[in-house]
């Protein structure tokens, strides 16, 4: 029979599929195939085709938008959010808005235009988490945000344009609702229990062990009890942090690793699929806490949100994370 399932954190509550769970084969999806057709904006020699960088590694003190580089940051060239401008919010009657002002980049993780996060060494991607770490702190500086969120989107059916591996950053002046939705109710659990909701989560998943994927020293990667999506997957800090860019140097190194792992893994199981990743943190102003802990949410795209979900905001999950989490776990994943 299948199950409700209520996440502890938001409240949401999942309708999981128990009776007849689908196994990585019966998703019909296409791999991500990387082809290099045409002219790509983000390969070493295209820096002209790109905004003026905010940030690159690599170079040793060479001429800036030139080759050389191994990870560069660039403003997005259609940005969702303009950086010029005052925060005026006005409203219209019982309705509001406010001017679109935020910041919009690009993170691009290398100069191989057939890389992938996945592919890359473990130093290359621990690089790309540092430059996440250097851009949000930078943008933290201008008092109109509130929120900067980390993102990727790989593949197209994730909502890629451009093939070359690379992921993004927006800054707001709010904080969206998903995230004030966990730092709300991370608050008030702490109120109750004094304890924050994401350690104690970790705590009971390392002790059942039947969602945990894998872990290292200082992470671990698990599926979370009520998954949204089949093979969803959620990577934490095992000691509590509530802001990603005021971890320690080493924790970087080891989220790095263990983010490498698991995407391995999901090419592995699921065929190199498309995925979505966010990275959730405190709010701006809001960084050093007891309630809120820091994490990765990793989406394969394997299903898709239809009408139910719109109208209910329940997700259908076909796959128990359990069985996900086994999938993922007993992957046989070279050494590297």
């Amino acid at each position: 029979m299948p199950e409700l399932r209520k996440d502890i954190i938001t409240g949401r509550w999942v309708i999981i599929s128990t009776d007849r769970a689908h196994r990585p084969s019966d998703f019909l999806r296409q791999s991500v195939e990387i082809r290099g057709v045409g002219v790509c904006p983000f390969c070493p020699g295209g820096e002209a085709r790109t905004p003026p960088e905010v940030l690159a590694y690599g170079r040793n003190g060479g001429t800036p938008n030139t080759a050389g580089w191994s990870v560069r940051v660039v403003p997005n060239k259609f940005p969702a959010l303009g950086i010029e401008g005052t925060l005026d919010r006005q409203g219209e009657g019982i309705f509001d808005k406010m001017n679109g002002i935020g910041a919009h980049e690009v993170i691009v993780e290398t100069p191989n235009h057939q890389g992938s996060l996945a592919a890359m060494d473990e130093h290359s991607v621990e690089e790309v988490l540092w430059a996440y770490r250097d851009r949000i702190l930078d943008l933290k500086r201008d008092r109109r945000f509130r929120y900067i969120l980390i993102f990727k989107n790989h593949g197209e059916a994730a909502g890629a344009t451009i093939e070359h591996t690379h992921s993004q950053l927006i800054a707001l002046p709010i904080v969206p609702k998903r995230v004030r939705e966990e730092v709300d109710n991370s608050k008030k659990y702490f109120g109750e229990k004094e304890r924050c909701i994401f350690c104690d989560i970790l705590r009971q998943e390392k002790e059942s062990g039947v969602r945990v994927i894998a872990e290292n020293e200082d992470c671990i990667s698990f599926s979370p009890y009520a998954p949204r999506f089949p093979f969803e997957t959620w990577l934490l800090p095992k000691r509590h942090g509530s802001a990603f860019e005021d971890a320690q140097p080493g924790l970087y190194k080891s989220s790095a690793a263990l983010l490498r792992d698991v995407l391995r893994r999901m090419d592995v199981v699921l065929e190199r699929p498309a995925y979505n990743y966010v990275i959730h943190t405190s709010p701006v102003g809001e960084e050093a806490n007891d309630h809120y802990h820091w994490h990765i949410e990793m989406m394969p795209r394997l299903t898709k949100v239809a009408g139910f979900e719109w109208g209910t905001d329940f997700y259908l999950n076909p796959t128990p994370p359990e069985e996900a989490a086994r999938f993922l776990r007993e992957a046989a994943v070279r050494a590297s």
